[in-house]
């Protein structure tokens, strides 16, 4: 067993005793604690992170969440264990919640967005990017570029605003070339999805309305390019055609973005069962399992585009697969 392959019970407990310094400040403990907490709006949180990737400005902003019934995304999951890993976790059993975590870098002059969001395509708790881009002082036509890893709605919905127009007036959208050619320049077969007929239509339908405004001028990139400095695409496919994560590197530091090789580290990190949506299972899984293992030995730090808020930590390889490591909390940036 190398250096970096745990047991998965160690590692368990020793995030678990990580965790326990940690407690939301929304948690408490008494009667007067709980009258407290229903004084405040929860939508009160922040929905915004800063952190840096060397020289490279990065601020986490949530879009709110989505979800699902959790077979939805542990496809391959026994019922009975499925059941039992999400007691476990203090998870429901009958729906998992999925954050919407973008990422906003700014570097060379310029402020790039990755990855748009959902808006209201997939539920009425999407939508909160332009709230979170407000409080930390920017608007939509601040954003000079929007890098998306793959056209599915959660990430493309935000691209068209209220009015059908661009919603981020000023920014040079770049798509995956076989994500366009399969969802937009054709009928797409959606039926490899474990979701109702009803569910895949309004999906199919709400690419094509996202992509809309910005179709005369979007770029399409082949994953593996360099779009800007800093910022190299990784090929991804599987869960769709042209899936891309992402690399931010400057000096000696990395940010691995995984985009939807896994929706929650509880079913698809600490337990390695296979995302239904995934069009095809087992390119998807060979890209999961070169990309998860390059971030282990590389000791990359990781954003998750659906893990809880900020979505960042680290991966570590076990006897059985991989463990989900929390990043510590950084108040200082300059840290």
């Amino acid at each position: 067993m190398n250096s970096f392959s745990l047991n998965r019970r160690a590692v368990m407990l020793a995030a678990a005793a990580g965790a326990a310094g940690m407690l939301p400040t929304g948690i408490g403990f008494g009667r007067g604690a709980a009258n407290a907490q229903t004084a405040t709006r929860l939508s009160d949180n922040a929905g915004h992170y800063r952190f840096r990737v060397g020289e490279i400005n990065a601020t986490v902003l949530s879009d709110g969440v989505i979800g699902g019934p959790p077979r939805v995304y542990a496809s391959d999951a026994p019922e009975a264990e499925l059941q039992e890993v999400l007691r476990r976790a203090f998870l429901p059993t009958d729906h998992m919640t999925l954050n919407l975590n973008t990422l906003l870098i700014e570097t060379a002059g310029r402020r790039i967005l990755i990855e748009a969001g959902a808006g209201a395509t997939m539920g009425p708790k999407g939508g909160r990017i332009f709230g979170n881009l407000a409080a930390i002082g920017l608007k939509p036509e601040d954003i000079d570029a929007i890098i998306i890893s793959h056209t599915h709605p959660d990430h493309v919905g935000n691209l068209r605003s209220a009015d059908g127009g661009k919603a981020f007036p000023r920014a040079t959208v770049f798509l995956p070339k076989a994500d366009w050619d399969f969802f937009v320049g054709s009928a797409p077969d959606l039926s490899y999805m474990p979701v109702p007929e009803e569910f895949r239509v309004r999906f199919a339908a709400a690419i094509k309305s996202s992509l809309e405004p910005v179709e005369k001028d979007v770029e399409l990139y082949e994953a593996g390019a360099e779009i800007v400095p800093g910022l190299t695409t990784i090929v991804a496919s599987g869960h769709t055609p042209g899936m891309a994560t992402f690399l931010i590197h400057s000096g000696s530091d990395q940010l691995l973005l995984t985009a939807d090789l896994a929706y929650h580290p509880v079913v698809n990190v600490d337990n390695p069962w296979r995302p239904g949506p995934d069009r095809d299972k087992e390119m998807a899984l060979a890209s999961r399992q070169r990309i998860f293992d390059r971030a282990v030995a590389d000791r990359m730090l990781v954003l998750g585009f659906h893990f809880p808020f900020p979505g960042l930590g680290r991966m570590l390889k076990t006897d059985g697969g991989y463990a989900w490591i929390p990043a510590v909390w950084q108040f200082d940036t300059n840290a």
